[in-house]
């Protein structure tokens, strides 16, 4: 039996544990920076398992380590998010979330229990394959500054060193069975804007006695597109949403004397980024001020650019493409949601690919991020198997 048989044998054989480690994780989900039972929960089956590890990394996180034959030859890391959200779950099925108001909405329980049956799988097969595997169960992605920044900042990339880490993200449009790759620039930078905007309030009939600053919030806004309209590059992805107009007081015949504004800013670029950061401050400050109004314009920095290697995304993919069939892995487009794992491709060769988790004929449709969102727990085979499958392989094709 080759290693890829056993593998796949072994994700077959695994099945009803990794999908019992998902429901019991999705069942006790925990919000950014407070897995403390979730990370318990990892451990304790890292240990049942005999695999090495260390606990309390960025807080609640767990890095673990499983060495094959000559376990200095090379290193390859695989990375997992534990986090939940503030979502209160509308699915009425046995492994319902237990703690109010929270929710694996965006498939956080997927992903850690795929890398704990991978874990298991890499454990039984060490033997077989040469080098090392990291696993990284990380908390925090949904809230910033990330924890992923904050387990490199911590050593996570160190003592030892992986070459290449892979990381995968459940996909709700994509058929359990399949996964989607996409080499090059795959997610967005995340910014958060943060203004306010003082004029001078007064009577909705009198304005020439004010200043109203929801007119010099429209002026703004409009203007502020044309960043991304007439200065940007049209071939780098950006958007610009403004998601919250809030004013101090106000009525039909009331002109207040603020206005609160929030909104989003994403692009593919770290310099035009930069830039556009520089030129948004510019324009807002000086179009207000010479309107006769005051304005704090704070831009919050997320997450930067997801660059998936070339070079290791199509390496990967054909490991894919070799353990599912070509028929089961697809191209995937470029998109502008974020993803802390894009802080790990800023320093090291990373992939990080779809899984997919949907199935139309049993009405599992549901996006992540919904109250309904659910996966089909097929997509627990591929998820465990092939993670450990593309670890196993790209230690031995970069094997020197």
């Amino acid at each position: 039996m080759t290693l890829k048989d056993n593998i796949q044998k072994l994700a077959q054989a695994y099945h009803p544990e990794i999908v019992a480690l998902r429901r019991h994780i999705h069942q006790n989900p925990e919000l950014s920076f407070e897995e403390h039972e979730t990370g318990k929960y990892v451990a304790a089956q890292l240990q049942e398992w005999g695999i090495a590890h260390q606990t309390g990394v960025a807080g609640t996180g767990v890095v673990a380590l499983i060495e094959g034959k000559n376990p200095g030859k090379n290193t390859v890391a695989l990375r997992a998010d534990m986090d939940a959200l503030p979502i209160i779950e509308a699915n009425e099925v046995p492994y319902k979330s237990q703690n109010p108001g929270v929710m694996h909405a965006c498939g956080h329980d997927v992903h850690t229990a795929s890398l704990l049956g991978a874990a298991k799988i890499l454990q039984e097969t060490r033997q077989d394959w040469e080098g090392s595997v990291k696993l990284i169960f990380q908390p925090a992605e949904e809230r910033l500054p990330g924890g992923a920044s904050l387990m490199i900042k911590e050593g996570v990339l160190q003592n030892p060193s992986p070459t290449a880490i892979a990381g995968q993200h459940v996909h709700p449009p994509l058929a359990a069975g399949k996964v989607g790759f996409r080499p090059g620039r795959y997610m967005g930078s995340c910014d958060e804007l943060y203004i306010t905007i003082t004029g001078k309030g007064g009577h909705g009939a009198m304005p020439q006695d004010c200043v109203d600053p929801i007119l010099l919030a429209a002026h703004m806004i409009t203007a502020l597109q044309q960043i991304v309209s007439r200065n940007n590059d049209p071939t780098i992805p950006t958007v610009l949403t403004f998601g919250k107009i809030n004013s101090t007081g106000g009525a039909t015949n009331i002109i207040p004397k603020e206005v609160k504004i929030e909104g989003t800013f994403r692009t593919m670029d770290e310099t035009w980024r930069k830039e556009a950061h520089r030129r948004m401050k510019y324009m807002a400050e000086h179009l207000i001020e010479g309107m006769g109004g005051k304005i704090d314009f704070f831009i919050d920095v997320g997450y930067p650019c997801l660059l998936n290697d070339e070079a290791l995304t199509l390496r990967m993919r054909e490991s894919a493409e070799d353990y599912l069939g070509v028929e089961n892995v697809v191209d995937l487009p470029v998109r502008l949601t974020a993803e802390d794992f894009s802080y790990y491709s800023q320093e090291m060769p990373a992939c990080f690919y779809r899984l997919g988790t949907g199935n139309v004929e049993r009405g599992i449709t549901s996006p992540v991020h919904s109250d309904t969102f659910d996966i089909d727990e097929e997509a627990l085979k591929v998820g465990a198997g092939l993670m450990a499958w593309l670890a196993v392989r790209e230690l031995e094709l970069t094997a020197s």
